[in-house]
């Protein structure tokens, strides 16, 4: 279940922790991202490839390039067996901004992003089905889990696509991985 959890930045105990949808895109919200529940239901066979996936979304996905003026797409699919998991994983959860929006679209599996906007860090669980956006600028980090297991459509605005710019912070050592996260708020 996509939840929000919200804590102080110096103590990862939560002091506000939402499910209800609607009440997790008000919060979101408040400090500019944006999430929206879409329609995961295409069949993807195990072996689906970044083509047959961006073909499978083609159309909610040229509705996203147009509106936002999205320049290119792909998919990022790490599974429990990727040779690349752990540097990976290892990348993601060093806090980071980007130049450009943070855009992804979860086709299968599950993530946990980590947005620190102010003096808060907001956890959001986010699972099949949901797209997150998050804002240029904006300091985050990401954790696909020890086992990951996760198909997710990534959208920018430069062809460059995905490129970090490290904060030097080791604050998401602080916080809950994928997996103490997903036992805490099961």
């Amino acid at each position: 279940m996509t939840t929000l959890t919200i804590s102080p930045e110096e103590n990862p105990t939560p002091d506000a922790v939402f499910t209800d949808f609607s009440d997790i895109q008000k919060r979101l919200e408040e400090v500019g991202v944006l999430i929206e529940r879409w329609q995961a239901d295409r069949v993807l066979g195990p072996d689906a490839d970044q083509d047959s996936i961006l073909a499978a979304y083609a159309d909610p996905v040229a509705r996203l390039k147009k509106k936002y003026n999205f320049a290119s797409a792909d998919v990022i699919a790490v599974g429990a067996g990727h040779p690349q998991k752990d540097a990976l994983r290892a990348k993601f959860l060093q806090e980071h901004t980007h130049s450009d929006y943070e855009v992804r679209f979860f086709v299968e599996g599950c993530g946990l992003f980590f947005l620190h906007p102010d003096h808060r860090v907001y956890g959001i669980l986010c699972e099949r089905g949901d797209l997150l956006s998050v804002p240029a600028g904006a300091r985050h980090w990401f954790d696909l889990g020890a086992t990951p297991n996760l198909r997710c459509v990534r959208l920018f605005t430069t062809p460059e696509g995905w490129v970090a710019d490290y904060t030097g912070s080791d604050i998401a050592k602080n916080f809950p991985t994928l997996e103490q996260f997903q036992r805490a708020h099961a």
